[in-house]
């Protein structure tokens, strides 16, 4: 008997959320450190990169139980060929479907995204100044 796939408690999806946005922030204030406070550099450049070890980690393991559940329930063939669903196949396309709504990785590229261009513009106002 095949383990029905579940979405995680909203705390967990938060917590690695919140992992994810505090490692996104933590490299791209290392380029202020870099100008201001040389010697947080390595402190906080070893916070984003352990965060993001737990981060990328945690959207492997969420990733791979998606997959997982396609595969073992042969969803995308039954689509395919107009099959009829079963009631377990109809419980693992809502697990699916629920696991991407209330995923918040979207949320996170777009952050990671807009402190990507923030860093970049700070950078160059810090290294105009100390031309």
């Amino acid at each position: 008997m095949k383990k029905h796939p579940h979405t995680l408690p909203p705390y967990i999806i938060n917590l690695f959320f919140i992992i994810g946005l505090l490692s996104a922030v933590a490299f791209r204030i290392i380029i202020v450190f870099q100008h201001i406070r040389p010697e947080l550099f390595r402190p906080v450049w070893y916070f984003g990169v352990i965060g993001y070890m737990f981060f990328f980690l945690y959207r492997y393991v969420i990733s791979l139980k998606r997959k997982r559940a396609i595969h073992e329930y042969d969803l995308i063939s039954k689509l395919q060929g107009h099959e009829r669903l079963s009631s377990e196949d109809r419980d693992v396309a809502v697990y699916l479907l629920s696991s991407l709504k209330k995923s918040r990785e979207n949320l996170n590229y777009l952050f990671i995204f807009a402190l990507s261009g923030i860093a970049v513009v700070i950078d160059i106002l810090l290294s105009m100044q100390g031309e």
